[in-house]
């Protein structure tokens, strides 16, 4: 079993920046594929970033590239997504999301998941 915990959200004002991070434990980290998704009310989980077990491959909704960084640090067993640039569009509940080795955009394929930070977004 995995467990992951998220820390990091909080408000901000618009073309600010935030940092989130996912604590994992329960598994060997350099095993995982983690990924970030949110969700607002009312709506489905989207997807936002991922990144593969060894690193070497991240991916990104289109509306958060250029803006978004995903990256892991196998020495912390964390994830890490900085937010750059935020807009109000950005405002959601940020989950964290395991699987193994391989990362995904589809929410349906990570078994594993944090409880969400909230990230707030004023204009």
């Amino acid at each position: 079993q995995v467990q992951l915990v998220e820390s990091g959200g909080g408000l901000v004002q618009a073309g600010g920046s935030l940092r989130l991070s996912c604590a994992a434990s329960g598994r060997t980290f350099s095993t995982l594929a983690m990924g970030w998704f949110r969700q607002t009310p009312g709506k489905e989980r989207q997807f936002v970033a991922a990144i593969n077990w060894s690193g070497d491959r991240t991916y990104y909704e289109d509306s958060v590239k250029g803006r978004f960084t995903i990256s892991r640090g196998n020495a912390k067993n964390t994830v890490y997504l900085q937010m750059n640039s935020l807009k109000p569009e950005d405002a959601a509940v940020y989950y964290c999301a395991a699987r193994g080795y391989i990362a995904t955009m589809s929410p349906e394929e990570y078994p594993y998941w944090g409880q969400g930070t909230q990230v707030t977004v004023s204009s």
